[in-house]
């Protein structure tokens, strides 16, 4: 399979970045200042991410459209707002995530940000749900830039007009360079932040700009720390299609009104753990000292009955301690419960933590 490439990795280079494959592209991890001082620096000023790899997939059609998507996607569809969004999944036919995704309603249809290594697989199935007046089109002549941090409305606000009005999940088209791009405010940092969409022939003018207001370039190594400290899922690693909705902590992303009426992917089983509950459900774990739990790592109850397994594990910058997310057997999941980690072969102490480990920022 050919490695595929955004329109900035040229860009990157030049800017000194170490690449990785990621998701069928070379991504950039990090950039000469290294991690930890891209993460410190998008916490406290902005920091910049390329995220043209994921999916900009445009649905458009008449009112049976949200009709459609809302038999694979458990949001109110019918009643979201033009340049309003949501995050959600789509779902199988056990309630499993296929995939995590934000969903944005424009004023012909929708807009929906797929992640890079499901791409491919989400659109065969949403086109199964599709009828004849329904168009789509995964439109790869744009990039995706995320900007994030608390600086980010003031520098944006410079160059696009009328961004620091947008509140959090909502969006809006403005002009740039003569050309129509798409702001949204929101993100996957847990800071304030934008994210714009643009044309490929435009993005390099937007990062000059960026650079010139003191705006680091971050990679894929500090965004992880970042959303793992802010308790967002990372898709392949926190969900997959063996996890679903409520087994993921995240019962709060069905809409109201689709808990209460269904008619979605899995709901008979869905409607039965938002009564009863899961046998399993992701938490947040804190080691105690300064040992990392890795994904796969095991976890066990303080008697030494195997209870569950990490997902997700860094050390986070910003609460200066190491940080996780896993699994465990809802018994287990209340806050200060203590637990063990096994690292190495060897047990190691923690606790059941609250989410997030990082106070979010979002302008609301």
């Amino acid at each position: 399979m050919n490695v595929q490439k955004t329109a900035l990795y040229n860009y990157h280079k030049n800017l000194g970045a170490k690449f990785v494959p990621f998701a069928g592209y070379e991504m950039p991890i990090q950039y000469k200042d290294g991690i930890v001082k891209e993460h410190i620096s998008t916490r406290e000023h902005a920091g910049f991410f390329d995220v043209s790899h994921m999916g900009q997939f445009f649905l458009e059609g008449d009112d049976t459209l949200s009709d459609a998507l809302e038999k694979i996607i458990p949001a109110d569809l019918k009643s979201l707002k033009i340049n309003h969004s949501k995050y959600s999944f789509l779902l199988n036919n056990n309630g499993g995530i296929i995939d995590d995704l934000i969903v944005t309603k424009n004023d012909k249809g929708f807009c929906i940000i797929l992640n890079a290594a499901c791409k491919e697989n989400d659109i065969k199935q949403i086109s199964q749900f599709l009828g004849k007046n329904h168009k789509y089109i995964l439109n790869n002549e744009l990039s995706l830039i995320a900007l994030q941090g608390p600086k980010s409305v003031e520098i944006l606000e410079k160059l696009i007009h009328g961004v620091k009005d947008l509140k959090f999940m909502t969006g809006n088209n403005f002009i740039y360079d003569g050309e129509s791009i798409y702001v949204t405010r929101s993100g996957y940092t847990g800071e304030d932040g934008f994210e714009i969409s643009i044309s490929n022939n435009k993005v390099e003018k937007l990062i000059d700009f960026l650079i010139s207001n003191k705006v680091k370039p971050v990679g894929l190594g500090a965004r992880d720390t970042l959303r793992l400290e802010a308790g967002l899922c990372l898709y392949g690693h926190d969900l997959n299609e063996q996890i679903n909705p409520v087994e993921a902590n995240l019962r709060w992303a069905i809409a109201k009104k689709r808990k209460e009426v269904g008619g979605f992917n899995g709901w008979d089983k869905i409607k039965s753990l938002l009564a009863n509950g899961s046998e399993k459900i992701r938490v947040g774990l804190k080691p105690d000292g300064k040992i990392i739990a890795r994904e796969k790592t095991k976890i066990f109850s303080s008697d030494d009955k195997e209870i569950g397994f990490v997902t997700s594990g860094t050390f986070g910058p910003s609460v200066n301690a190491p940080v996780a997310m896993g699994y465990v057997r809802s018994e287990f999941s209340e806050i200060g419960t203590p637990i063990k980690l096994e690292v190495r072969g060897k047990k190691y102490g923690g606790k059941i933590s609250e989410l997030p480990f990082y106070k979010k920022s979002y302008v609301k």
